[in-house]
């Protein structure tokens, strides 16, 4: 059995993607397959959600478990070395995310979150939600 040092954690950590990551895009080519357009990583929207439908203000998020801190109250327990590092910063991130929709929300916008397992399980389900809250948005009467 392989021994989980450090260096090699740290090693491990740096290379996780935080663009294009594989829940990413298994959505984004399932809503493209569907004819679906979108902007990815917009700068100038709250966030920088994944994908971002301008137009009709929809914001795709699609948040892996282990940073978004996924069933959070129970996963905690499972830090074993660093707690004092990483649980602050899963709850940091937790707490960004639900600033970043109420900031979206005020401002008009329809905000959607998918946890990576839920796309990997049943990517055509969460495409169907995208592909509803667009219809909605473009029913709702402009500001």
């Amino acid at each position: 059995m392989e021994t989980r040092t450090k260096e090699r954690i740290s090693y491990t950590m740096q290379r996780v993607r935080n663009k294009d990551s594989r829940i990413e895009l298994l959505l984004r080519k399932e809503l493209w397959r569907r004819g679906l357009r979108y902007r990815k990583n917009v700068k100038g929207i709250e966030g920088k959600p994944d994908i971002a439908f301008l137009g009709k203000k929809v914001a795709v998020f699609c948040d892996s478990e282990f940073w978004h801190g996924h069933d959070w109250e129970e996963r905690k327990k499972d830090f074993k070395s660093n707690q004092d590092f990483w649980i602050p910063k899963i709850e940091r991130n937790i707490l960004r995310d639900v600033t970043v929709n109420a900031v979206l929300e005020y401002d008009g916008w329809t905000v959607l979150r998918f946890w990576g397992r839920q796309i990997e399980k049943d990517v055509s389900g969460c495409a169907d939600i995208v592909e509803a809250a667009l219809r909605d948005a473009g029913a709702r009467p402009r500001p």
